[in-house]
């Protein structure tokens, strides 16, 4: 979750609450609710426009925000053509800014030809209302209340997308303009190329250097439109071009567009069908033919929403819920709705797709994907997608291992085709290794292991992009990774600016590739990885204290030397920034999964430790009352230091309400998913913190469905107390897992009396992965009140270390 800081305020509390008119626009009575509004306030990050499952193309509205929307944002700038869900890097999106207006274009006019500046969209940015306005999986509208009055309309397929325009009643001539130059702000545009073509259609290509500070890379676009083009110019950064349809070509930061004129005697509506391609020009008009049209003919606006809304429909009703409101399920859906969005498709419809090598490759007979944000979804978003869409989690991981094979490495944040570096720890191991363990990468798990050692064991070459576990060298020598801010980096992060808590990740990965290492055979190296996995232990302090609570023992950044870091005339504070990546000490001590009972122990035994995570959840507080979690938590998507409590808001302890389950008091587990949960409301600002293309709402599943995945590799689901009373969920070749917790009630507490799996007793506090992929019915009994004695409470239920990791 790279960042700005902001924090939250109270208009955008208000906000949290609303929900948006237009999203209460009906559809089929058995539909499943979703509001594209939820998370486009309080740095949520997602977007309300329109995208197909996994989409490589979406169409959303440019407002005031670096991630597009922002819902109090006042003017719309355009509606670009390409968005991530979610993501918290400045530099992404918004390529391909296409604005519908009215007015006279020449020197002179409303928009004068003759003036330079006239055409940023800053500047001819609408004004628009949230009256009408209407965000649904698949299908965005908002009317934007400048130029007289102009509905905008878009939706989307895999490969293609649909815009409508409709003018206001009595208007004779519409306009829409094409930036090239301008995506979302701060997202920089280095050069650019753009041409009318025929009467109908245009063409280009846009170059964006992307994602806090990372690479170029080339979006080739076509946009056909369903009537001939009146007029037509060109702008650049000397004015406007009248009659001008290019060629024309751009450098940096310098204006270019297009603008077209449309007689509107024959409708007051000017349809646009849009493709884009990571290949080249050839692979958009492919895209275009494949997605936007039927023959030679392109679909209709009406055609294709209804086409994308269906596809989303199939998606959503994957996963039935029983019980809730009517906003419980419409948070429910939105949050299955963005947990599907990403990794996007990276192929063109021809198969083709850039690799990491720069060169074009082939996908047959499978998808290639893009965008991975793995330090984010490796955590629940992973896990999510194996569970309920396999075969697009093979297709993930062939993807990235065709990443390690073309691009030199395995990847850490990719973004399109080039490693970001954003991020630290060694996120695509616990990634990777679910992946194997969940069976998406049958036939081709020496493949992968080959790459995952090379990872752990090694760094790559200073002449490639990525960086991989820049922390190695001294990790695989003294057991940490250095604390060292002055450390070269590739990228904005490297592991030793942030040395604890990238010791703590690279731990945690070691512990699941030992899992992996020892399944296929490689002993030694199974041996080797199981006792890294206690590498926690290195960077855990007996001697920190945290002044104001008194608690003693924490992890802690240490030098080169092997010394504790010590901050100048201060010391450590557990509370501080240094040595561990958006987080502190606090957030940070629950990272050791793979070793809870030594975590206990460290922390002077199971009682002290629970005694620890009560503190660390104000746990009295949150008892008493729910909704204290907006007093007593972490609040404002941004605010990673300086604290001691949870952070609902980012990753670094998602899995931490699991902790209570992991040491025997699984009752407080539900007390807290049951506070957290009122953090996702049915409105803007509905999501905590960035939405990290789609973890964070994937946690909200889990957490709604009464499972959650445990540490990587093990392929343990921890159990826990549903919010809603049933659910079914659709798996692989045809099986349903059925979810029953016959009283549970969205807002209600009701606490695990017993589960039962295929008719028999569970009382471990977790299912095998094998087990959950193989449906049946899983079964709770609630009781109002916590059993201190009860399920999931004695230590032969809980899960060990593996018999390798000696402590």
């Amino acid at each position: 979750m790279p960042h700005f800081r902001t924090r939250f305020s109270v208009p955008t509390l208000v906000l949290a609450c609303l929900l948006p008119l237009g999203a209460q626009v009906a559809l089929a009575a058995d539909s499943m609710p979703v509001n594209t509004f939820i998370g486009t306030q309080d740095e949520g990050n997602t977007f309300p426009g329109a995208s197909a499952p996994f989409g490589m193309i979406q169409v959303s509205p440019i407002a005031d925000h670096y991630a597009g929307y922002r819902y109090s944002d006042k003017r719309i700038r355009g509606f670009g053509h390409s968005f991530l869900s979610g993501a918290g890097c400045w530099e992404q999106g918004g390529q391909l800014s296409v604005l519908p207006v009215t007015g006279t274009i020449g020197p002179g006019g409303d928009f004068d030809t003759a003036k330079k500046g006239t055409f940023d969209h800053k500047r001819y940015a609408a004004d628009y209302t949230h009256d009408g306005e209407i965000g649904q999986a698949g299908y965005y509208k908002v009317k934007l209340t400048s130029y007289g009055g102009i509905t905008a309309e878009a939706t989307a397929l895999t490969r293609a997308a649909a815009e409508r325009y409709t003018y206001a009643p009595g208007t004779k001539t519409g306009h829409v303009l094409l930036n090239v130059a301008q995506a979302n702000e701060r997202h920089g545009v280095i050069g650019s190329e753009v041409q009318v073509v025929g009467e109908r259609a245009v063409e280009g290509k846009i170059v964006t250097r992307s994602f806090c500070g990372g690479a170029k890379y080339t979006t080739w676009f076509r946009m056909e439109f369903d009537q001939p083009i009146a007029a037509k110019g060109v702008w650049d950064d000397r004015g406007g071009w009248p009659g001008a349809a290019g060629p024309s070509q751009q450098g940096e930061a310098k204006p270019h567009g297009v603008w077209l004129t449309f007689d509107l005697k024959n409708g007051q509506a000017v349809t646009a069908v849009s493709a884009i391609s990571h290949v080249d020009a050839e692979g958009a008009r492919i895209n275009l033919a494949a997605d936007g049209k039927t023959g030679d003919k392109a679909l209709s606006f009406d055609a294709m929403k209804t086409k994308a809304q269906a596809t989303w429909q199939r998606e959503l009703k994957s996963v039935r819920i029983k019980g809730g409101s009517k906003d419980d399920r419409t948070v429910f859906y939105t949050a299955l709705y963005h947990a599907l969005l990403q990794p996007l498709t990276g192929n063109d419809a021809d198969g083709r797709y850039r690799g990491y090598d720069d060169a074009i490759h082939t996908a047959k007979d499978w998808t290639y994907y893009e965008f991975f944000s793995l330090w984010d979804t490796y955590r629940a978003q992973n896990q999510l997608l194996a569970l309920i869409r396999p075969e697009r989690a093979r297709d993930i991981a062939t993807s990235v291992l065709a990443i390690r094979d073309q691009g030199g490495w395995l990847p850490r944040w990719g973004y399109a085709n080039f490693e970001t570096n954003i991020m630290t720890g060694d996120p695509v191991t616990p990634f990777l290794v679910d992946l194997w363990r969940f069976g998406a990468l049958k036939g081709r798990e020496a493949q992968a292991y080959t790459a995952l050692r090379e990872n752990a064991f090694g760094v790559p070459a200073h002449g490639i992009r990525p960086q991989g576990r820049s922390g190695n060298p001294n990790y695989m020598k003294q057991g940490f990774v250095q604390y060292d801010r002055s450390f070269v980096s590739k990228g904005m992060d490297t592991d030793p600016h942030h040395g604890a808590s990238a010791t703590l990740e690279y731990a945690l990965a070691d512990g699941a590739l030992a899992e992996m290492a020892k399944a296929l055979g490689h002993e030694d190296d199974a041996r080797v990885l199981a006792q890294r996995a206690l590498n926690w232990k290195t960077i855990w302090d007996t001697n920190a204290v945290d002044e104001p609570t008194g608690q003693r023992g924490f992890p802690r950044p240490r030098l080169i030397d092997g010394s504790w870091f010590a901050d100048v005339g201060s010391g450590f504070d557990p509370r501080g920034d240094h040595g561990f990546h958006e987080g502190t000490a606090w957030q940070y001590q629950w990272l050791a999964p793979q070793d809870v009972p030594g975590l206990a122990a460290a922390m002077g035994g199971q009682t002290p430790a629970l005694g620890r995570l009560d503190q660390f959840f104000d746990y009295e507080a949150v008892l008493a009352d729910p909704n204290a979690v907006r007093k007593s938590w972490v609040v404002g998507p941004y605010s990673y230091y300086a604290q001691f409590r949870y952070n609902p808001n980012n990753e670094p302890d998602l899995h931490a309400p699991w902790m209570y389950t992991l040491m025997g008091q699984p009752w407080k587990t539900t007390t807290v998913l049951r506070a957290a949960e009122t953090l996702f409301t049915n409105g803007p600002g509905g999501v905590t913190g960035n939405d990290d293309l789609g973890t964070m709402s994937a946690w909200y599943l889990f957490s709604a469905l009464g499972i959650y995945p445990d540490m990587p590799g093990s392929g343990r689901f921890l159990l826990h107390a549903p919010r809603f009373a049933g659910a079914e969920i659709d798996l692989a070749q045809g099986r349903t897992l059925r979810i029953d917790a016959a009283g549970a009630k969205p807002g209600q507490r009701g606490f695990v009396k017993s589960v039962n799996y295929g008719g028999r007793a569970v009382e471990r506090v977790w299912l095998d992965w094998e087990q959950l992929q193989s449906g049946g019915a899983l079964k709770y009994q609630l009781a109002p009140q916590p059993d201190a004695q009860g399920w999931g409470t004695r230590a032969r239920d809980l899960p060990r270390p593996p018999a390798g990791m000696a402590r």
